[in-house]
């Protein structure tokens, strides 16, 4: 960050040498961190950006800026149209103003998370630009210049007290002097160090360097050198930029990242608790084989009974005990345990499908996370990004009465409610698209929307069949009946209640295992 004194010194000395005559023509903020100031000297122009957040404070100086129509207020106005005499750096302060015509100047308090911006006019406080700063209201401008004797008799007098006599070296001057041996170094070996230091502060060479993942403006060459300049306005743009984008990077990188994490958490606790019901399923006593005892044992069964025990064929005779529906015959209670195995292979076949459904999904969110850790710069990543933002706004989305989902290249509308159910049927339905619904219980509709030429893939359907019956009244069921039929055969009858249809021709249901993801 540039709050650096001895960057200061330079940069207002090129300021000074810029604007020195400029009117100012405008000064307004956007936001509460952010102040702009736009002046101008004939045909010329020159814009101050001075970002003032907590967590990072600089200048920036762009050619041109572009001032919003709302959210915009004017501030300094008593500067208006005033002329720039010259631009002054106080002594061994992290401090500088631009002094206006008529004794009025613009103090720039570049104090890191305290920084801001004064007018003065004379001696006194005419404005604040960030009023929580309250100590900011008894600042004396007068005494911002800080004369110190740092002469090497102060030096010897001081026993090399870095901390007294040069209070504005900062963290990068004391990890370069400490790295160059001063802490072995007695006071007068440590003079000539200094001097050193001094030297190469004047002179005009601007690094963008790295340390420890924090991006530094420094006059060293110490840490790893990204880039080297040496003017201070195109250093400080360049590490504007190049700060404001890997934060912005950052930050995308981090958001999305988290959302990542988020969906694999829920991806493997979904494939925990499935697997489980699975092994749960297979450790069950067959119902084919109950079925199977049953029927061919038809005449030892006794009318009305509760249950019965019989020997097991599969398993040399040994006896098992089946429970029984009394108000069925032997025969129909062994139906009722066919129908059961075959629900029970139809659920087995289903859980196995999602599972390597979701491994699957986790997988490619694994490969994802790894290309979003990769991206190293902010285009790359919005791009990378892109493919999962919506294609409608999310005010679009809000006026839809559906929610909509993709799946295998096929968009797939679920009902928001019963109003919507109705709304989605008769404004927004092709006759051939598919529509699905949990039977016998309420629930959304839903739509798998007509791709011309091309026939609903079977994994689509069964997409589909698992969200209608999540959003269904069976959400929490292990199989839900799913009715899937074409759109043209589902009408809605005059006088019948929101959401409520008549199904013309069932040409299908399918039991599907209730899911979202």
């Amino acid at each position: 960050m540039h709050n650096n004194y001895y960057f200061l010194k330079h940069l207002s000395a090129s300021l000074d040498n810029k604007i020195r005559g400029f009117e100012l023509l405008e000064c307004f903020s956007q936001n509460k961190n952010e102040l702009v100031l736009g002046l101008g000297h004939g045909t010329s122009e020159f814009y101050i950006k001075a970002y003032l957040a907590p967590s990072f404070c600089c200048l920036f100086f762009p050619d041109d800026f572009s001032r919003a129509r709302k959210n915009s207020v004017d501030l300094f106005k008593g500067l208006y149209k005033k002329k720039v005499e010259r631009v002054h750096q106080f002594k061994n302060e992290r401090c500088f103003s631009i002094v206006f015509e008529d004794n009025m100047q613009l103090l720039f308090k570049m104090h890191g998370n305290r920084s801001n911006i004064v007018l003065f006019k004379g001696d006194e406080i005419e404005e604040v630009f960030k009023k929580n700063l309250r100590k900011d209201f008894e600042l004396n401008i007068k005494e911002l210049d800080r004369e110190i004797n740092q002469s090497y008799e102060a030096f010897k007098r001081e026993d090399g007290d870095l901390k007294k006599l040069f209070p504005t070296f900062g963290k990068i001057i004391k990890a370069y002097l400490k790295e160059n041996g001063i802490d072995s170094k007695n006071t007068e070996e440590s003079w000539p160090l200094v001097q050193h230091i001094l030297e190469r502060l004047a002179k005009n060479d601007f690094y963008i360097t790295e340390s420890e993942g924090q991006l530094n403006l420094s006059l060293l060459k110490f840490g790893n050198i990204l880039e080297h300049y040496n003017d201070p306005l195109v250093a400080i743009n360049a590490f504007y930029i190049r700060y404001i984008s890997e934060t912005t990077l950052n930050t995308l990188k981090r958001e999305a990242l988290s959302e990542i994490h988020k969906q694999l958490k829920q991806g493997e606790s979904y494939i925990e608790k499935t697997t489980k019901k699975l092994q749960d399923i297979e450790k069950q006593q067959g119902y084919n084989l109950l079925a199977d005892v049953l029927m061919a044992n038809l005449h030892r069964v006794p009318a009305k009974a509760k249950e019965v025990t019989l020997e097991n064929f599969y398993d040399n005779n040994l006896p098992v005990t089946i429970r029984l529906k009394q108000d069925l015959s032997p025969q129909k209670n062994a139906e009722v345990y066919y129908r059961k195995a075959k629900n029970q292979s139809l659920e087995t076949e289903a859980l196995k499908k999602n599972l390597a459904r979701k491994e699957a999904s986790l997988d490619a969110l694994r490969k994802r996370k790894g290309m979003i850790e990769e991206a190293d710069d902010f285009r790359s990543l919005k791009n990378l990004l892109k493919k999962d933002q919506p294609e409608a706004s999310t005010k679009d989305k809000a006026l839809k009465p559906y929610h909509s989902f993709n799946y295998g290249g096929f968009d797939i509308w679920v009902g928001k409610n019963a109003k919507s159910n109705d709304r989605m049927l008769q404004q927004y339905a092709h006759k051939e698209d598919l529509w699905l619904h949990a039977k016998d219980v309420s629930g959304s509709h839903v739509l798998i929307k007509y791709k011309a030429g091309k026939n609903f893939p079977k994994d689509v359907i069964e997409k589909a069949a698992s969200l209608a019956g999540w959003y269904s009244k069976r959400k929490s069921d292990s199989l839900c009946p799913v009715i899937v039929t074409p759109r043209k055969f589902v009408r809605k009858r005059k006088g019948d209640p929101p959401g409520a249809v008549v199904v013309d021709k069932e040409m299908e249901v399918l039991l599907a295992v209730p899911e979202r993801d």
